[in-house]
């Protein structure tokens, strides 16, 4: 039985003392109403306080059965309040602990700074992919329901902290981004980020233009304004709907039946310096490549079938979550051996 039923017994089991006691003094003595609410309360808590009027030996002998079992219903009643409180305040502690220990235990993951409108949305994205482990920041003590319910890993603070970015596992970290609201305290936790993590991939949210200067400037690998992004995505729904219809299925994170990824070729994955048409990733995955991006950063759209795989390439490809999810296990088999350490 939890601590929360137990009170709930507690506080009707009260109830339905006093109202007893209430009835009683009515019924055997004819009190009124008040006189019995009063001698039913001074009785339960035991105050000593005189008898309102001369009792009947009947009167009296209940008045015994009344203070046995009103004490000991206080003292059942202060059990069961005090088992809530400490109860509750344990499964706070102890949630608190395994959110740390977990968040402590990864690596390569993305750190969300801000859980309002935009980066929640970030995070249901990111959920997506299971190779993608995250932990949000946020500061508003509003927002940690929220957190909670999307059972998502969380510290509670202010993001622009070092003490908070550290707690977050930033120096183990691949990727920041910066969703606060305002653009200040986005250039500011930017800064912070990069001192804390040199090598960190951070993308933040930018609301002004000028904004965007001055968060490359701090550190920003990329920075993003999601007016501009709206903007010209509804530009683009008007100029090509159908285009933007397929891009929004593509890009859908709820869809199985067909998704773009794109996928790191690892060093170490068998299929390095092997050509397309000899990877067999058309005929076991029934995916298609559109394209394989340079370490450089260099492009090659449709690339021909003679085309060799090297490792740092990355290659973008096109089909079913099940057949990409295979394909990624051949491309990046280090990161599913770190997964299941």
């Amino acid at each position: 039985m939890t601590s929360t039923r137990y009170l709930f017994i507690s506080v009707v089991l009260s109830l339905l003392i006093f109202a007893a006691g209430v009835s009683g003094y009515m019924l055997i003595e004819g009190w009124s109403l008040i006189d019995a609410i009063y001698m039913t309360v001074i009785t339960i808590t035991t105050v000593g306080f005189s008898e309102v009027h001369e009792m009947s030996e009947a009167g009296r002998i209940f008045t015994i059965v009344l203070v046995i079992t009103g004490v000991a219903t206080f003292l059942y009643v202060a059990g069961s309040l005090v088992q809530f409180m400490v109860e509750g305040r344990i499964r706070e502690i102890m949630g608190r602990r395994t959110l740390d220990k977990k968040i402590a235990h990864l690596k390569s993951h993305y750190i969300v700074c801000g859980y309002g409108r935009i980066g929640r949305v970030l995070c249901q994205h990111f959920n997506a992919h299971p190779s993608v482990r995250q932990v949000v920041i946020e500061v508003s003590p509003d927002r940690i329901p929220e957190l909670e319910s999307d059972g998502m890993l969380y510290i509670s603070g202010d993001a622009s902290e070092e003490e908070t970015l550290l707690a977050a596992g930033i120096k183990k970290a691949k990727v920041l981004v910066a969703a606060l609201a305002r653009d200040v305290d986005n250039v500011f936790l930017v800064l912070t980020a990069r001192q804390l993590n040199p090598n960190l991939f951070i993308v933040a949210r930018a609301t002004e233009k000028r904004a965007k200067s001055k968060l490359l400037a701090a550190g920003a690998n990329r920075v993003e304004s999601p007016y501009d992004v709206g903007a010209v995505s509804m530009a683009q729904r008007v100029l090509r709907p159908s285009v933007t219809s397929f891009m929004d299925l593509v890009f859908a994170y709820d869809r199985k039946d067909i998704k773009m990824e794109e996928i790191r070729v690892d060093p170490a994955s068998s299929l390095v310096n092997v050509m397309l048409k000899d990877s067999g990733i058309r005929q076991k995955f029934n995916l298609i490549i559109i394209a394989i991006k340079g370490p450089h950063g260099d492009m090659l759209f449709n690339p021909s079938f003679e085309t060799m795989i090297k490792g740092g390439d990355t290659v973008i490809a096109m089909g079913k979550s099940d057949d990409l999810s295979g394909l990624e296990k051949i491309l990046r088999p280090n990161d599913r051996e770190t997964d299941n350490q």
